[in-house]
């Protein structure tokens, strides 16, 4: 098939192309031009912000069309503009954080959606696809990790085991989060093209199982070669921080968990990669074989003096 993709250079798009270069699909990518793009593919160079640079698109029409990096309604309907809609299928990039807080865990697909979210835009680019008849899948990852994350997750821990600092948690480290590979992510998109049921359906799609921050802290310790009993936990008061602060902390200070048994069942995916192997691949691919600046640990010191 033809195939459109919207970034397909970062972090998301690079296994995605990957995937779809695997299964013989022709692909288009749209991006900056600011990453390295495979040779195999066609480039588009453009900033999808820009009406006169999309224009590049105009005439064109594909069979599918990936857009992995649009956040509002208006990012995709500006593509869908120039380019008409999709033969196949639109597959999006959505945010399992558009879900509003919940007594109930974990969310299902069908789980109320909070207008006031940063991640709002998504939620309305789901509600248009649908009302304009356009052919869609559309998944709701909670935290994706993995190789080329250049998210602050990860890392995050990594440079506070790595350099013997105590890992500053909210409250006692006892909310629970949960984390998906990004491979495991592309290879649910991917899959989606070959199956009919899925057009039109919103998928969550995460890792396998929740874990607590505490759980998260002693398992980054031993992807990257440290003791996971020698490592300092500092609790800090998270009245301290505004709802999800990523700068200070880089997760969500509430729980966050969702149900991914519709994807499981519908496209017979189950995630490759557990917590730990995620971990450890990012940690060797984007620690061990990268040079780093030194990360500043103010936010640290000032949360853990209060």
């Amino acid at each position: 098939m033809d195939v459109l993709v919207m970034g397909g250079t970062r972090f998301v798009g690079r296994p995605v192309v990957a995937r779809l270069l695997a299964e013989g699909h022709a692909i288009t990518i749209f991006t900056r031009g600011r990453q390295p793009v495979p040779e195999q593919v066609r480039h588009v160079r453009g900033d999808r912000t820009s009406d006169s640079d999309l224009a590049a698109l105009d005439g064109e029409t594909f069979d599918v069309i990936i857009d992995s990096s649009g956040r509002t309604l208006d990012d995709t309907r500006q593509v869908l503009a120039h380019t008409g809609a999709p033969r196949h299928r639109l597959v999006y990039v959505s945010s399992a954080g558009v879900y509003a807080d919940s007594a109930f865990w974990p969310l299902d697909e069908d789980a109320p959606i909070d207008p006031a979210s940063r991640h709002a835009g998504k939620a309305e680019t789901e509600a248009w696809l649908r009302a304009e008849g356009i052919p869609f899948t559309s998944f709701r990852p909670t935290y994706i990790i993995g190789p080329g994350n250049y998210n602050p997750i990860e890392r995050w821990f990594f440079d506070r085991l790595l350099h013997d600092r105590p890992v500053p948690l909210p409250g006692d480290g006892q909310w629970i989060t949960q984390l998906g590979d990004v491979r495991d992510l592309a290879e649910a998109m991917t899959r989606c093209l070959e199956v009919e049921t899925a057009c039109n359906r919103i998928y969550n799609c995460s890792g396998r199982q929740g874990v607590t921050l505490r759980g998260l802290v002693e398992t980054a310790a031993i992807a990257c070669g440290k003791d996971p009993t020698r490592v300092e936990i500092r609790g800090f008061d998270p009245s301290r921080l505004e709802p999800k602060a990523r700068k200070a902390f880089p997760l969500r200070l509430s729980h966050f968990l969702t149900d991914t048994h519709r994807l499981q069942r519908e496209l017979a995916w189950q995630p490759r990669f557990d917590l730990l192997a995620s971990l450890r691949d990012a940690h060797q691919m984007d620690v061990v074989q990268q040079t780093l600046t030194a990360p500043d640990f103010q936010a640290d010191d000032a949360l853990l003096a209060g």
